[in-house]
């Protein structure tokens, strides 16, 4: 009885490893490519880049950055998500990857059951800011005013669905206020619009942010992440500044397609996370914080964002046709 539990065990043991390909011991041994769901140049599409470039060092073998700016980021993702699950491809996923489930109709994908996690890369936190000419100098302030002028105030975003979108809408939501929402085609003029009057409010990535708030043109009010930044350490997080439990990070990391040998999730997780302390200073010039972590933490990640923009989505009445 104990040799034939013993036979069957190792039986068991034999199907169980045959369920992983053997050539994915020798991965990677072909160029891998990285999908990004935007323009080449932008703040994702660097991101990205840094990372690669490491890892291809580190294998020995080519990764290839593959934008595909369409559709708010559907296109890479629908090619991801019908890649074969071979490591072959992989995409760069953000905020919008959880986002537009609940922003577009007929998504052709599921962004949590369509994808391996394997790691969270870094993440930033943005800042509120207001015009120095709207007279409050705090959250607390920002809020007591808007409640005595509803929908006076407006705030800037990069588009419907955008982190600063969202940020507002959430913000407004847990602080019982009423702000008009009004949207850019991107940074730089949502910046403009800020600078010149158009909008008074605005969250956004300190990077651009910073120097206007030293020039005195914005005045910074609170970070949306759960500590204060060491870009701006003198200004408090929206959570203690009067709204307790809000908080809202921008962030980056890389998926595979789902059913990817757990093998080669794991080597490229542990090299990622090798890595990580090698580029870490050349992605705090951009304002953002290493990460790291094990695929499983990724994931968890991904769902309780997942769950957390949609109830915020479905408050703002938010849709993209």
């Amino acid at each position: 009885m104990k040799c034939g539990l013993v036979f069957a065990m190792a039986i068991a043991s034999c199907g169980a490893a045959s369920t992983t390909p053997a050539w994915s011991q020798n991965y990677p041994d072909r160029p891998v490519r990285v999908l990004v769901g935007l323009a080449p140049g932008g703040g994702t599409d660097t991101i990205a880049r840094i990372m690669t470039q490491k890892l291809a060092d580190a294998f020995g073998q080519s990764f290839v950055v593959d934008n595909r700016p369409s559709a708010g980021g559907n296109v890479a993702g629908e090619m991801a998500a019908r890649a074969a699950p071979d490591g072959y491809t992989l995409i760069t996923v953000s905020p919008t990857h959880v986002v537009n489930p609940s922003l577009w109709k007929d998504l052709r994908y599921d962004a949590l059951k369509d994808f391996s996690p394997i790691v969270l890369l870094v993440y930033t936190s943005y800042v509120l800011s207001v015009r120095t000419t709207v007279p409050v100098n705090s959250v607390k302030e920002l809020i007591a005013y808007a409640k005595t002028q509803p929908q006076k105030l407006s705030y800037a975003s990069t588009g419907i669905g955008s982190a600063n979108h969202l940020s507002g809408e959430l913000f407004k939501s847990m602080a019982g206020i009423d702000m008009i929402h009004v949207p850019y085609k991107g940074g730089a003029p949502a910046l403009s619009a800020l600078l010149g009057g158009e909008v008074q409010v605005m969250f956004s990535s300190s990077g651009g942010l910073l120097p206007h708030i030293k020039a005195g043109r914005v005045r910074a009010l609170g970070v949306t992440g759960p500590r204060r930044t060491a870009a701006a350490p003198d200004v408090p997080t929206i959570a203690e500044a009067g709204v307790p439990g809000f908080e809202v990070l921008g962030w980056y990391g890389f998926a595979a397609p789902a059913r990817t040998p757990k093998l080669i999730i794991d080597k490229l997780n542990t090299t990622i996370n090798r890595l990580l302390p090698d580029v870490k200073e050349r992605y705090a010039a951009l304002g953002l914080e290493v990460s790291g972590g094990t695929p499983a933490a990724f994931g968890a990640f991904l769902k309780s964002e997942f769950e957390k923009w949609a109830r915020v989505v479905k408050i703002s009445g938010a849709k993209v046709e």
